[in-house]
């Protein structure tokens, strides 16, 4: 176990570990001066000390420098107030250099020595020149980025279609993995409006709740099947896979009147997927087959045994006996190989060789 302090640069970013000095106590939202592989950063308290397995860090720890001092926080609220300004000198650059690109935010370093430029664009910029102005005018080290799409919602942020902030600028440190069989597993529209976020792709909030809809839709019946109620057989309309309630269309033809009723998973009777169930009869299905198909190659009685055998022996004595292949080709004069025309062949080669040489000398 190691003990860490947890640090944050950017609301709702992601958490990183570092090593609490022995001497120094810190508190949630309070300033520290941490070194990264970018230099030294400003960064915020989230945890002020825990204890973490040593399998989930990557060892070994960086020690936080020291507590923000006064200072420190005044050059780093000097540094977000440069923000605005920055941003409009380098879109004007941009309108200059007639640049298909688009500037989405700016991060300046903690020491000033360098700014860092996120743009979006639909295809490779050469700002090269662009840089170099860039350099001249704020006197540092300039970075431009590129970003996708959904990095370009999480740096500038915005309200999603349910009326919240958006959760990759909030509360999502991480982007995860969103694939629309998600949408099918917890019953939602597949209409790309209803489940497409700000960004144009899948909403991240998908990936919130999958894996308890995962598990509970194996336990519930599928929509359109048949089941049996305490009233009678019916077909499943709709599920509600939080309350675990299913609603069943049940018809009365004696009555000529249909009624529609919840039922809870334990008052229904329905046939479960199972994995053990669904391979034990296909297995032997496949051995029916398998002996049904060397049954039919079989001979059936003993009786066509004997019938094949006396054939065989009838075609052995018209052919000379039981004899081998090779005596009665010898005794009906069958003819044999050459071997003397192959051992010929390189004699006559010799020959011609001798006589070509023969001729040359004459």
């Amino acid at each position: 176990m190691a003990t860490i302090t947890a640090v944050v640069f950017k609301e709702g970013g992601k958490v990183y570990y570092f090593a609490p000095k022995e001497n120094e106590e810190y508190k949630v939202g309070a300033g520290v001066v941490v070194e990264t592989s970018r230099g030294i950063e400003y960064a915020t308290v989230v945890t002020p000390r825990a204890e973490v397995d040593d399998e989930k860090l990557v060892l070994p720890l960086k020690s936080i420098v020291r507590a923000a001092t006064p200072k420190d926080d005044e050059t780093h609220k000097k540094n977000i107030e440069r923000r605005a300004g920055a941003m409009k000198t380098v879109r004007e650059k941009i309108e200059k250099h007639n640049l298909e690109m688009k500037l989405i935010d700016c991060e300046f370093a903690f020491d000033g020595s360098k700014a860092v430029f996120y743009y979006s664009a639909p295809q490779r910029v050469d700002f090269r020149e662009l840089v170099k102005e860039l350099s001249s005018c704020f006197h540092m080290r300039i970075e431009l980025r590129q970003v996708g799409i959904r990095d370009e919602i999480k740096l500038i942020g915005g309200i999603s279609p349910c009326g919240r902030e958006c959760c990759c600028s909030s509360c999502m440190p991480d982007v995860k993995k969103v694939s629309i069989k998600m949408a099918k597993t917890q019953g939602l529209s597949l209409n790309p409006q209803k489940i497409s976020g700000l960004c144009g792709r899948l909403m991240c909030c998908l990936s919130y709740e999958n894996d308890y809809y995962a598990e509970t839709c194996k336990q519930m019946p599928k929509i359109g099947s048949e089941v049996h109620t305490p009233e009678g057989k019916g077909v499943v309309v709709n599920v509600n896979m939080l309350k675990m309630l299913i609603r069943v269309r049940i018809e009365d033809k004696s009555k000529d009147s249909v009624s529609y009723k919840d039922f809870t998973v334990e008052e229904l009777n329905f046939r479960r997927p199972r994995e053990t169930e669904d391979e034990e009869p296909a297995t032997d299905g496949v051995k029916e087959v398998i002996t049904e198909k060397i049954n039919e190659g079989a001979p059936q009685n003993g009786e066509e045994n004997r019938q094949n055998r006396n054939r065989r022996r009838k075609k052995n004595k018209n052919n000379g006996g039981n004899k081998p292949n090779g005596a009665q080709n010898a005794q009906q004069g069958a003819p044999q190989p050459n071997n003397n025309v192959r051992q010929n062949r390189p004699q006559k080669k010799f020959r011609q060789h001798q006589k070509e040489g023969n001729a040359d000398k004459n």
